[in-house]
């Protein structure tokens, strides 16, 4: 059987799980990407509110071994279990594995040992799924230090210009070739627990949408590499989101749902925005998705849980 037709069959696989997509929610929807975050509040909010599942996020890499010891892990899955939720996928943060993208082996090496330390914890945690979300060059620097956040001038100073620093001798070619070098050594660390890859796309980062995600298996061609598709993203990168779930379909193994204003600039909540939720479940049935669709929040004044509540009312609605 060709590489094609393997994922295919991995797409049947997750799209067999359940009968409909199920609906979670992340953790960091209740708590901050800090260092000593801690989801135990958020664990039972998102119980409460009723959801399928949970996705657990690490803010670095010192939390690895600081927060997320055996005792701490022991006393989580019993919370989670009272609260009758799933781990849906165990996510690192940009910080936990910034440097798989440096020209740096033994920086490359720390980054791909830290990977394989998230794998540990996501399997000891139950999760399916070890997300991160693609690195960007170590070569570019940007006026925010999270560089995928710089995408817009609000307000621009006369003369002042959207730029971003490019290191002399910047070679993408090279850095390229090192990413999906780099990605299959993860993906051989992922396995080794039994866990498949996600890999979510962000504006200037290696992956910024579906077709770079695409160009990457097709360097890859392993079927326990998928893709996160966070529609938020998508929709703001210009990229459609239903269009592009038809285009990573037999990859797509996690989806991050969110509301975007009318200018496809900040992520408001949920029903407060123009993404077509409708139109994105629509296409998850189309194709036959039976993973989760799961809320990303951007924190903004007004009530979390009634946003949580009015997200998963909705999803339900259209999952049907």
């Amino acid at each position: 059987m060709g590489a094609t037709g393997v994922a295919g069959l991995m797409g049947a696989s997750v799209r067999a799980a359940t009968a409909r997509p199920k609906i979670g929610c992340m953790s960091t929807v209740f708590h901050e990407f800090r260092a000593g975050a801690n989801p135990e509040k958020a664990i039972d909010i998102i119980g409460g509110v009723g959801f399928d599942g949970i996705e657990l996020v690490v803010p670095t890499k010192e939390d690895l071994t600081n927060y997320w010891t055996d005792a701490t892990i022991d006393r989580l899955k019993k919370q989670l279990e009272r609260n009758r939720l799933e781990v849906s996928q165990f996510g690192l943060y940009q910080l936990v594995v910034e440097g798989l993208t440096s020209q740096d082996a033994d920086e490359r090496k720390r980054n791909i040992d830290a990977f394989e330390a998230g794998c540990r914890v996501a399997s000891k945690m139950g999760a399916p799924l070890i997300r991160i979300v693609a690195p960007w060059a170590r070569e570019l620097r940007g006026p925010s230090e999270y560089l995928p956040r710089y995408y817009e001038i609000t307000e621009p100073k006369p003369g002042e210009k959207f730029h971003i620093d490019i290191a002399a001798g910047f070679d993408w070619d090279r850095i390229w070739k090192l990413y999906i070098e780099t990605t299959k050594r993860c993906l051989e660390r992922a396995k080794h627990y039994k866990l498949r890859m996600t890999i979510e796309h962000h504006t200037h980062t290696m992956i910024q949408v579906s077709d770079g995600f695409l160009r990457l298996w097709d360097a890859i061609r392993d079927p326990a590499l998928g893709y996160n598709m966070d529609i938020g993203w998508t929709l703001g990168q210009r990229e459609y989101p239903p269009l592009a779930i038809y285009k990573v379909k037999d990859h797509l193994m996690n989806l991050h749902a969110r509301d975007i204003d009318g200018l496809m600039r900040k992520f408001v909540y949920i029903g407060e925005g123009v993404m077509d939720l409708k139109a994105i479940a629509d296409t998850l049935k189309n194709i036959g998705y039976r993973g989760y669709i799961s809320l990303e929040q951007d924190k903004h004044p007004g009530d979390l849980v009634a946003n949580c509540k009015r997200y998963l009312a909705l999803m339900k609605e259209y999952l049907a």
